[in-house]
């Protein structure tokens, strides 16, 4: 129909259409300077004469003019493009005049494949304007209106350009004269949804190769992805155990060790042998330690090195620099040249500065070697513990870690019962009286944990407060001691003093059960010890603790002395069965009483 558009294959073009009128082509050819040529590949004038060039009877014609593949020579910039008359079969095409401005036109719409061609014949038919336009490039389609306008589709974007040469052209149909055959064409360009969709999805799939040109980039550049941890094996672990002791694979292992316990793979079953991986990822702590401490020696071998080849070095300026001076002497330095003599003096100057730089960082080196040899002489002055406070210290220690196990149990517990809460909405209604005879099991263990708990909490403060009372009584234990040693000092002073005043001390010592001076002091000082013990403590813990102030102080002088005093000192007998020991108690308040 005259008004749908319709598709036109390359065989529907008449190719022969030119052959019927040789004369346009003809007169292209000839203003070339070329033998006209037919489609089959026959000279259309056999008369042709190359060195005339130009054909009678035959106009000339525009060379830009687009035609069936003719490729004409590009125009200089400085000469104008001049338009010729068009011939054609049913129709000839006039030119504009050529000092009128050239033919406005839209902006160009992305892709564009269509024109408008306006200004057409009212008697123009689809043929004719085919055979006037398909001279520029393949034709799609041709979409006619009633009002002397229609639009024209290409196969390819550069024959718009083509097409839109022949914007102002006059067409007469013929050799009629009628207004009805004849017109002034107007060609501009047309925004179709067709050229649109073409373009948009040419620039998507332009994008696409973009993207994917990039990814491909950033793939080769991207580093390798770490290989996917395996899952938790009894076989799979004894590998890892087995990586975990090898220095070149413990890298992984400890990885995979890592990614293991974050996923929760410990449970009751594999605590065993997750303890025994950590123990082996513990002892390459000692593995590392001895390698810091190879690179450290290497490091101070590599300082000592340096500072060798830096005092040779500083010796060397040292030479160089006394050569300068004496060439700077009178006795040479009057056979010198006024330019010899200035570059020796800059010669000497900078190796000063030199020999100064060099000799400044070898005494800061050694200056800080002084202040580590400083550092590694000030120690800390190491403070005797007693026997009572480390024991104390040690149950407070293994407290500690029972009552941290027993948070972790207790956790445990917790994590049991919210499990089983949650698998008891699960199930079905006959496991449910079995789950709550767990939940209960559970809660009664829960609970018998909790009070154990409070139990360990009560008795770890005990033993807090007396490890305080021990350090307290070991203060005064002290300060007595120190009461006591000046006390000894001032006993030689006093033999100045009269033989009559001896004699009643003697008689007062040889009646009363303490001897000596020396038993007098045993005495304060088991009083004391017994006194922060009110529980009692056995000879061998009494006597270890006095060998400390005195290590000639024997077990069997001891107890004689306390066996002496019965109105002081008490022996007592504890415990049941195997466990039966005998203590020694203070019992002083109670004798000053008696006595």
């Amino acid at each position: 129909s005259t008004d749908g558009g319709r598709n036109l294959s390359l065989d529907s073009i008449p190719m022969g259409l030119p052959m019927s009128d040789p004369s346009a082509w003809a007169t292209a050819m000839n203003n070339l300077g070329m033998a006209p040529m037919g489609m089959t590949g026959q000279p259309l004038l056999p008369d042709f004469d190359p060195a005339l060039g130009m054909m009678t009877g035959i106009p000339p014609i525009n060379p830009m003019m687009p035609g069936l593949g003719i490729v004409p020579p590009p125009i200089p910039p400085d000469m104008p493009a001049v338009k010729e008359i068009i011939h054609c079969k049913s129709c000839t095409l006039f030119p504009p005049n050529p000092h009128l401005p050239p033919p406005a036109t839209r902006e160009r719409p992305p892709g564009c494949k269509t024109v408008f061609v306006g200004g057409l014949p009212e008697n123009g038919t689809e043929q004719i304007i085919m055979e006037v336009f398909e001279q520029c490039g393949e034709v799609i389609a041709i979409r006619k209106s009633k009002k002397n306008f229609c639009h024209i589709r290409f196969a390819e974007e550069f024959m718009v350009d083509k097409a839109l040469y022949l914007s102002g052209y006059r067409i007469r149909l013929g050799s009629s004269t009628d207004k009805k055959d004849t017109g002034r064409l107007h060609v501009d360009f047309a925004q179709a949804r067709d050229d649109l969709y073409e373009w948009e999805c040419k620039q998507r799939m332009l994008a696409r190769e973009e993207r994917h040109r990039r990814r491909m980039a950033e793939e080769r550049f991207r580093p390798p992805s770490p290989p996917p941890v395996v899952h938790y094996s009894d076989h799979e672990c004894s590998v890892v155990a087995e990586k975990l002791k090898d220095d070149t694979k413990f890298s992984e292992a400890i990885q995979t060790l890592l990614t293991w316990i974050e996923r929760g793979e410990v449970n009751r079953r594999t605590a065993n042998n997750f303890y025994s991986m950590i123990q082996s990822a513990n002892s390459h702590i000692r593995r590392l330690v001895n390698e810091k401490a190879a690179h450290e020696k290497e490091m101070e071998e590599a300082k000592e090195k340096f500072k060798l080849a830096l005092s040779g070095i500083l010796v060397q300026f040292e030479q160089i620099v006394a050569v300068y001076h004496s060439a700077s002497k009178q006795k040479a330095w009057d056979h010198f040249t006024k330019a010899q003599r200035k570059n020796i003096s800059v010669w000497c100057k900078q190796a000063e500065e030199i020999r100064n730089i060099h000799n400044d960082e070898l005494m800061g080196i050694r200056r800080e070697e002084e202040m580590e040899m400083s550092d590694e002489e000030i120690e800390d002055p190491s403070e005797m513990k007693e026997t009572e406070e480390s024991a104390l210290v040690s149950q407070v220690e293994a407290l500690k870690e029972e009552n941290d196990s027993l948070r972790w149990q207790l956790d445990a517990y917790r994590n049991e019962v919210e499990l089983l809460k949650q698998e008891q909405g699960k199930a079905s209604r006959d496991e449910d009286t079995t789950k709550e005879q767990q939940m209960k099991l559970l809660q009664q263990a829960l609970q018998g944990m909790q009070k154990h708990l409070l139990k360990v909490q009560e008795e770890y403060k005990k033993r807090e407060a007396e490890l305080e009372k021990v350090k307290e009584d070991k203060l005064k234990i002290e300060t007595l001691l120190e009461n006591l040693k000046e006390q000894e000092s001032s006993v030689p002073r006093a033999c100045a003093c009269s033989q009559e005043r001896e004699c009643p001390v003697e008689k007062t010592l040889s009646n009363s059960p303490v001897k000596s001076e020396r038993e007098v002091l045993l005495v304060g000082i088991i009083s004391t010890f017994l006194h922060v013990h009110p529980f009692g403590a056995s000879i061998e813990y009494i006597c270890s603790y006095l060998q400390r102030l005195d290590s000639k102080i024997c077990t069997a002088e001891v107890e004689v002395l306390m066996r002496r005093l019965h109105n002081t000192f008490r022996q007592e007998l504890s415990g049941v069965g195997a466990s039966l020991e005998k203590r020694w108690k203070f019992c002083g308040f109670d004798g000053l009483k008696m006595t």
